[in-house]
């Protein structure tokens, strides 16, 4: 499908940054629509912050083009960065304020902010609103930096590895959020070392590698496109557990029927998850 430029709230081409004699980013291409959220996958030190710092108009470019909400990061306006949102690795509230205090300040940062109640309330810190930041757990204070990402209820909202410290139920709490912030029409970018977050959450991945995009599309087209094979387990007769990783798993699983004369002992079917196809992407294969 060919999406024009008029519906990508990020259009980059060429994008190349360098810190010495080291290559951050190596001319990356992205194109992320309007109201979809887009996962950006990689190990430590692929590029990936980098790109979002970029994006945000913290960090100068050495090449490319870049567009966000259709202006040039590097030159972006006070009205255009209260446009964009962004929740970023490091915590950015002052210890001594409370939960509401902080929440309630960057709203005024804001021309048109969300209301600070509803946000609190949404990062799941509302029996926490008059607590000090200090006296909050390290999951508590992501939580409060990712309302302070939303408070200004941005059209792009970046999100650098948001979820680090979350509990499992923290975790689903704030997929819960992005959904309801991306059926209201907000674009989000979000870099994850979550494989499981960015399958649940992503319109579409690109799997980031050395500074280059080595791969692009949605999570079950990635997973078709660069899985291999099935692997086929079942149970023998004596009670021996086997296994067969094959290209064919439909014939094996034909030739087991045949072999057993109904149903398979133990028989299970397993196709590589995106956690095989992303480490096989970024050359980590020998890493499981």
């Amino acid at each position: 499908m060919t999406t024009h430029a008029n519906e990508l709230a990020v259009d980059v081409r060429g994008l190349r940054k360098q810190y010495g004699d080291v290559t951050a980013v190596d001319g990356i291409d992205l194109g992320i629509r309007r109201g979809e959220v887009f996962g950006l996958l990689g190990p430590n030190g692929a590029g990936k912050s980098t790109t979002v710092e970029i994006l945000q108009g913290n960090r100068d470019r050495d090449a490319g083009e870049v567009s966000v909400l259709g202006s040039d990061p590097a030159k972006g306006t006070r009205a255009w960065r209260s446009r964009v949102g962004i929740v970023w690795q490091d915590e950015s509230a002052p210890a001594e304020l409370t939960v509401a205090e902080t929440v309630r300040h960057f709203a005024r940062y804001y021309p048109r902010p969300r209301d600070p109640e509803e946000v609190i309330g949404l990062v799941g810190l509302r029996a926490k609103k008059d607590s000090r930041i200090k006296a909050l757990s390290g999951g508590q204070r992501r939580r409060l930096d990712v309302a302070l990402g939303v408070i200004g209820g941005p059209e792009l909202l970046l999100l650098d590895e948001p979820t680090t410290g979350f509990d499992p139920a923290a975790r689903r709490q704030f997929w819960d959020l992005i959904r309801k912030l991306s059926d209201e029409g907000t674009t989000i970018l979000l870099t994850t070392h979550y494989l499981e977050e960015a399958e649940a959450l992503a319109d579409r991945l690109a799997v980031i590698s050395r500074g280059r995009v080595v791969a692009e599309d949605e999570p079950a087209a990635l997973r078709e496109r660069y899985g291999t094979g099935a692997t086929v387990e079942w149970t023998e007769p004596d009670g021996a557990p086997r296994a067969e990783h094959t290209d064919t798993p439909t014939r094996t699983v034909a030739e087991l029927m045949r072999r057993f004369d109904g149903e398979i002992p133990g028989l299970q079917v397993t196709r590589p998850t995106l956690e095989d196809v992303y480490l096989r992407l970024t050359g980590q294969e020998d890493a499981r």
